[in-house]
């Protein structure tokens, strides 16, 4: 990778306004480019010696009218500028180190399947400026299957990771990839020497939970500003333990698979950023289809309107069962009454998707389980809760919703029908079986580093 003296970041400055970064290009004409889709700026070697002004090329991302996840053609902007830099930053921050294997996973299936292009027309050229080969720097894979980046972990990142190998992913991916890669890495026993893996995440699911409020997506570029610049901080885990015959839903909830982790006799999934059932669980679940992840996140609230208004006028479901949670520093459990709740989640995210600030007090990384609650609503009243999320968290000042840190949460599940019986760890569908139950725990090691903006 590049070393240090490559690369550096420049402040923002200039008579545009805040937000913009104002230089001179070569022909000595003014040029403002927004801040936001800035990547990094890159020392000319050539004039390295002039201290005061030199040349110097932005790397940035076109604007793009559609987004992002919509380009068709190369996205990488490049201006050779003058200007004095302020800062270092290079990849994962040990760019002039040997002996890290990097390696860049491409999940072709991601939210609207946008992976190989964004790859092709952003990613790749940006690595290739930056005079990083593939074979000779990193190792690039393609997803063919749903299961590819579980077996990629399993297969390359654990034996080298348990062998003390100092290991960088770029993950061109959604929170799945990432729940995929850890449940990989804590399915069998790790050496004395292991070392977590560092990941890089660009964002490209239909929620990105994880980038959102890690702040991965604090501006315009797709958290490559974040990978080169970031710093990798340890990624907080849940464990969910659930009942013998628990099985993982894949290929549109019509099979089941056997979750890859047992743990005395019982199931074990884990997961950074959510654990749910109810509403928020069911929706994920009947929104999980080729039809509905053409609309990206919108699929979310289409599928939470059909849930809460369902076509024969009936009220939404009430979900049967026994719901109990443990605070910090407490022995005892409390269980929370009635006995037919709307909405149970457990995160440590902030936002569920771009807008959707589930947990407002929830920090970038911090580890704190928090719990969002609320009874059996009507269909509107639930809808009014909810979209208080989008308007920075207001849900949480509802008299109706239960907001408070958690360390445990136990539900015993009362359902006759399986529908009523699904829950969500980090986009993953999980069915229980009757008469089931799942446990949540925070007391799981930190088995990767996600590298994000400092907070």
């Amino acid at each position: 990778m590049s070393s240090q003296g490559d690369m550096d970041a420049a402040s923002i400055s200039g008579s545009e306004g805040e937000g913009w970064l104002t230089v001179v290009d070569e022909k000595g004409t003014k040029v403002s480019v927004a801040y936001e889709r800035v990547i990094a700026i890159l020392s000319d070697k050539a004039s390295s010696a002039n201290t005061e002004s030199s040349i110097r090329t932005v790397l940035c991302v076109k604007p793009d009218k559609d987004g992002l996840e919509a380009l068709t053609s190369g996205a990488l902007d490049q201006l050779k500028v003058s200007l004095q830099p302020t800062e270092q930053c290079h990849w994962y921050r040990d760019g002039a180190v040997e002996g890290v294997e990097r390696h860049v996973v491409v999940s072709t299936g991601s939210g609207t399947g946008t992976a190989s292009t964004v790859w092709q027309n952003l990613v790749q050229p940006l690595l290739a400026r930056l005079s990083v080969r593939e074979n000779e720097h990193y190792h690039l894979n393609f997803t063919t299957s749903g299961g590819s980046v579980a077996e990629f972990a399993r297969m390359v990142l654990l034996p080298k990771a348990n062998q003390g190998v100092a290991l960088a992913v770029l993950l061109l991916s959604g929170d799945g990839g990432i729940v995929d890669i850890v449940n990989s890495l804590l399915s069998e026993d790790r050496s004395a020497a292991y070392e977590n893996p560092t990941m890089s995440l660009l964002p490209l699911g239909t929620g990105n939970a994880l980038a959102h409020s890690s702040g991965i997506t604090g501006d315009a570029t797709l958290g490559l500003r974040a990978m080169l610049q970031g710093t990798p901080k340890a990624l907080p885990l849940f464990r969910a333990t659930f009942s013998p015959g628990t099985k993982l839903l894949v290929n549109e909830g019509q099979q089941e698979q056997h979750l890859h982790s047992i743990v005395g006799g019982n199931p074990v999934a884990h997961g950074a950023v959510v654990c749910s059932w109810g509403h928020h669980a069911s929706l994920v679940a009947d929104s999980d289809t080729t039809d509905y992840r053409k609309f990206g996140s919108k699929r979310f609230q289409m599928a939470a309107k059909e849930a809460l208004f369902p076509a024969d006028g009936s009220p939404p479901h009430a979900y049967k069962g026994r719901v109990s949670v443990r605070r910090p520093g407490q022995a005892g459990w409390e269980d929370i009454p009635p006995s037919k709740h709307g909405y149970v989640l457990a995160t440590f995210a902030s936002q569920l998707e771009a807008g959707f600030t589930i947990s407002p007090q929830s920090k970038p990384l911090d580890g704190k389980l928090r719990l969002i609650h609320f009874g059996d609503l009507g269909g509107q009243e639930a809808m009014d809760v909810m979209t208080k999320a989008f308007q920075g968290g207001k849900h949480v000042e509802d008299d109706r919703v239960r907001y408070e840190v958690i360390d445990r949460l136990s539900i015993e599940f009362q359902e006759e029908d399986a529908r009523w019986r699904r829950v969500c760890i980090d986009g993953k569908i999980i069915r229980v079986e009757k008469g089931g139950w799942v446990e949540v725990s925070t007391d799981v090691d930190s088995v990767v580093d996600l590298v994000c903006t400092e907070s």
